[in-house]
């Protein structure tokens, strides 16, 4: 049951049907316990009202004290044998057995001055029990008792059909409740949906997404909150992006002359002093690394200003791979199944840029042999190294992420992988990063299929 409750709209319907349920239970209890006062005592009340008045009309005039048998009978026969009247041992001949009178209520009366009655249901039907003194003109009894026994056979009959049509009444209101309740939960959680909606997409980096500010509760609220922290976010990220693209821009003036004279460097590297030399390829190898790394960070630049446009043509996939792994030396450390004739519509250069990030980061991080699959719609490359991390697989195509902080500072700008998941998007392609069952790590780049 409480794994049921768990989510929003169960609460919600679970509470709205409970306060429904007890409100309808309440209004139905309260109304059977007024109906049933009220017929009760309206058939007390016409029973036991008439019984005095012929009792206070025949007693005072017609009633000797002490009383006869006679005497006893003859006011038996004028309260139309609905009663019967004791006096100490004796009692009229006619009207109910007394022994339908309780104890406790007989000796009340011997000192009572007013009329007694009681409500029982130690019988097979209700009934109601009325005991009436009769008392001398200064107030003392006389030792006369009048009893009278009435049946609520016809009020309780109405009782019982009045209670059946309440519980009727609290049975219909349940589908009633539900669709009340279905109602409300959907109305509340119309709004927190289209919230939880926004907040992924923010979260997913769409940070241009707003929700409607519809009305003036805490809902409402809760949006312009949003929209605000949206707004702050996307603003301090444009921020940030320019400040890196503006970074990457300015550094490569300075880059390009580094290069050129690193360039020089490498080229009479041998004939410097040995310690010279060795300061000098290490200027030079961290000259080339810090020159991709700013060329990589204005290429983010570009996407994320989405100034990055393709130019698409249709090109053999098995041919292009394979211009990719020659342009790079990798040929003969990759083994590849390039079969031709699978063509597809893509920017050839984009292309050569994910394949070589792909290759390239299983070749260096990954387990030899590295290997290359070309199928209609997929490029597949895999490794057989030791695999991807659980923690790090769903993080891997983050900018400078890297699964072993062991190679924070390899050359890899942390960035390769990001750049190459881009491009796949901006071809309305996906790369997916798994393990694979024999070992090794595997990505797979789906493009669109050519209309």
């Amino acid at each position: 049951m409480r794994s049921l409750l768990r989510g929003l709209r169960p609460r919600l319907m679970a509470a709205f049907l409970l306060l429904t349920v007890l409100g309808a239970v309440g209004a139905a209890g309260a109304s059977y316990a007024t109906a049933r006062t009220l017929l009760l005592e309206d058939a007390q009340d016409g029973f036991m009202n008439p019984l005095v008045a012929d009792v206070r009309e025949y007693a005072p005039r017609r009633l000797a004290v002490p009383p006869a048998q006679q005497d006893l009978d003859d006011f038996a026969t004028y309260l139309r044998g609905s009663a019967v009247v004791l006096y100490e041992g004796m009692r009229s001949r006619n009207g109910p057995d007394p022994s339908f009178v309780p104890a406790e209520m007989r000796e009340m009366l011997k000192t009572s001055r007013t009329t007694l009655w009681q409500r029982r249901t130690d019988l097979t039907d209700p009934y109601v029990v009325v005991g009436i003194p009769l008392l001398r003109p200064d107030g003392s009894p006389t030792g006369v008792e009048v009893w009278a026994l009435q049946y609520l056979r016809g009020p309780q009959t109405a009782i019982d059909s009045f209670s059946t049509a309440a519980w009727v009444g609290v049975s219909l209101v349940l589908p009633l409740a539900l669709g009340l309740a279905l109602f409300t939960a959907r109305g509340v959680l119309r709004p927190v949906r289209r919230l939880g909606a926004a907040a992924r997409a923010l979260g997913s980096g769409r940070l241009d997404t707003r929700v409607d500010e519809r009305g003036s509760d805490e809902l409402a609220d809760l949006a312009r909150t949003f929209n605000r922290a949206a707004e702050q976010l996307e603003a301090s990220q444009a921020a940030s992006r320019r400040f890196v693209a503006d970074v990457s821009h300015e550094l490569r003036t300075p880059l390009t002359a580094m290069n050129a004279v690193t360039a020089v460097l490498d080229e009479d590297a041998d004939t410097l002093p040995p310690d010279t030399a060795v300061a000098a390829r290490l200027v030079s190898a961290e000259t080339r690394k810090l020159t991709r790394l700013v060329n990589d960070l204005m290429e983010i630049s570009r996407f994320d200003e989405g100034r990055n446009l393709l130019e698409l043509d249709d090109w053999d996939i098995g041919t292009a791979v394979r211009d990719t792994l020659a342009a790079r030396g990798w040929s003969k450390s990759v083994e590849a199944s390039l079969p031709e004739g699978v063509v597809a519509r893509v920017d050839r250069r984009r292309l050569d840029v994910i394949v070589a990030n792909l290759v390239g980061n299983a070749l260096k991080h990954g387990g030899v042999p590295v290997r290359v699959t070309v199928r209609p719609g997929v490029v597949e490359v895999a490794d057989h190294g030791p695999g991807i991390s659980p923690e790090a697989l769903p993080h891997i195509f983050d900018r400078f992420y890297k699964a072993d902080t062991a190679r924070s500072r390899s050359e890899g700008s942390g960035l390769g992988l990001a750049i190459a998941w881009e491009n796949a998007r901006l071809h309305g392609g996906t790369i997916e990063a798994a393990n694979a069952p024999s070992g090794g790590a595997v990505f797979t780049l789906r493009l669109p299929s050519s209309p």
